[in-house]
C-alpha cells in the first residue's frame, strides 16, 4: 500500500488562474523541470484533459505513464495512474482553497494550494527513501507552479 504525502503552499493569484497553469499539460515542459513531454490523450466535456500522456526524467526517476483527470471547478482537480512503466499506482490531487487579505489586489486574491499525492513504485524502495523522493518531487511541484502562476 502506498503512503500519502501532502503539502500546501500559498500562490499569489486566483484560483482560476492557478488551475488554468495547471490544467496546461502541454506548456509543463516549459516550466516543469522533470516533465520531458506532456501530451493530452482525450479531453472530456468541459474541454479539460481526461487523460494525459507523460514523461518524466527526475534523475533516479524515469517514467513513461498516462493519468486519468477528474475535474472539480477551479477547486480541485484528482488524478489517477491508467498505465506507467515504474509506477504500478499513482492516486493525487491539488485542492485550490481561496484566501483573502492577500498581497495582490482584491479582484485577483491568492490561493492555497494543498497538494496530495501517493505513488507505488514497480520496483521496490526503502520507505525513508521513498517519502524523501515523494516529498522532494512535491516541493519542487508546488515551487515550480508558484514561479510559474505569478510570473505569468
Amino acid at each position: 500500500m502506498a503512503d500519502q504525502s501532502t503539502q500546501s503552499i500559498v500562490i499569489d493569484a486566483s484560483p482560476a488562474a492557478v488551475m488554468a497553469v495547471i490544467a496546461d499539460f502541454p506548456a509543463y515542459p516549459q516550466w516543469a523541470r522533470s516533465v520531458k513531454s506532456a501530451e493530452v490523450v482525450s479531453k472530456g466535456p468541459g474541454g479539460r484533459a481526461d487523460q494525459v500522456h507523460f514523461v518524466i526524467d527526475a534523475g533516479v526517476v524515469k517514467d513513461d505513464y498516462v493519468l486519468a483527470y477528474e475535474w472539480t471547478g477551479d477547486e480541485r482537480v484528482d488524478w489517477q495512474l491508467v498505465r506507467g512503466q515504474m509506477q504500478k499506482a499513482q492516486q493525487g490531487s491539488y485542492v485550490l482553497r481561496p484566501l483573502s487579505g492577500s498581497r495582490t489586489s482584491a479582484a485577483e486574491g491568492s490561493t492555497e494550494v494543498t497538494y496530495h499525492l501517493s505513488v507505488d513504485l514497480a520496483m521496490p524502495m526503502l520507505g525513508m527513501l521513498k517519502r524523501k523522493a515523494e516529498k522532494v518531487i512535491m516541493d519542487t511541484a508546488l515551487k515550480e507552479l508558484k514561479k510559474r502562476v505569478e510570473t505569468s
